[in-house]
């Protein structure tokens, strides 16, 4: 399958907690993150179905709302809810590509009640409505991560991609991205994306990749001035990494490009961890006239990352 399940709840017959599983087995980030954090996301993947609310994380884990809210946002980078929307969207993008289910049994298996709510809500984050998103070529240029599940595709299928991609109108400016691998890292497909949302869902509005790459720089063309989240994204090889090397390795990091002064931003790249929100997003355009005006207007006022 293209997208294994984030934690499947009986659409494809598997124990809910399935997915939750796959997550205690991945090792969390150097830093400390607090058994709070780490219990709200299992709950979280193995109830993602169920209505959730703050104070439910928050008193399932022995702590006021306030204070999870703080302590989950600083080791995730995102609220409770949008971590939930982002293990919710994972899991529709999941099934939409992998499975013949239709839109209203989808909605109802991730945990909306309205499918006019789901499809505009879809269309607006992703840049295509549901039945856009199962076409062939979504799933060929899918760009998957998510502790237990990364997928990069290879880096002919991201050229030949170009810039049709773009979820936003594309602008002028140059963006020099300086990249750093972890220690025993192999050479590695590297594809990085300029996105306005931390947790993008859509495509981004420029990239840039390199190929068997040790780390390096690049330059990325064609992006419009504002501030944006520059987020990279090496596959090392599965058999090809050192011993005890990573076989995949992500980077996040804030850019602002004006057309003013050189910019530039360093990623070092890391393994996926445990409290990383899941990301599906695809390079492949297949955007309607309403889908484009709906991301336009729900976009239009972005002016540095979400």
């Amino acid at each position: 399958m293209i997208l294994r399940s984030v934690a499947s709840g009986g659409a494809d017959g598997e124990d809910p907690s399935a997915g939750a599983e796959r997550y205690r087995q991945v090792q969390a980030p150097e830093q400390a993150v607090q058994p709070a954090v780490l219990r709200a996301i299992e709950m979280i993947l193995e109830r993602y179905f169920e209505p959730i609310t703050l104070s439910a994380l928050a008193s399932e884990v022995f702590v006021s709302p306030f204070h999870f809210s703080r302590i989950f946002a600083k080791a995730t980078g995102v609220t409770p809810g949008r971590f939930l929307t982002a293990v919710r969207l994972f899991e529709a993008k999941r099934l939409l590509l992998t499975t013949s289910l239709t839109v209203s049994d989808i909605v109802c298996s991730v945990g909306y009640s309205s499918v006019g709510t789901f499809t505009s809500r879809f269309a607006r984050a992703v840049g295509m409505t549901p039945t856009e998103y199962r076409e062939p070529e979504v799933g060929e240029l899918l760009v998957a991560h998510s502790a237990y599940f990364q997928r990069l595709p290879a880096l002919r299928s991201l050229r030949e991609a170009g810039s049709t991609c773009a979820s936003l109108q594309g602008g002028n400016e140059r963006l020099a991205v300086r990249l750093r691998f972890p220690a025993g890292a192999a050479p590695a497909t590297v594809l990085v994306g300029v996105f306005a949302d931390s947790v993008p869902q859509s495509g981004p509005v420029a990239f840039g990749g390199l190929a068997d790459s040790e780390a390096g720089d690049l330059t990325i063309h064609g992006v419009p001035e504002g501030t944006w989240t520059v987020i990279a994204v090496a596959d090392h090889g599965a058999g090809r990494q050192p011993a005890g090397g990573p076989a995949f390795t992500i980077g996040t990091a804030t850019a602002t490009v004006t057309p003013f002064e050189p910019s530039e931003v360093a990623i070092r790249l890391r393994p996926p961890a445990l409290t990383d929100p899941p990301i599906a997003i695809t390079l492949a355009s297949r955007q309607t006239p309403g889908s484009q005006q709906m991301l336009a207007a729900t976009r239009s006022h972005l002016r540095a990352v979400a």
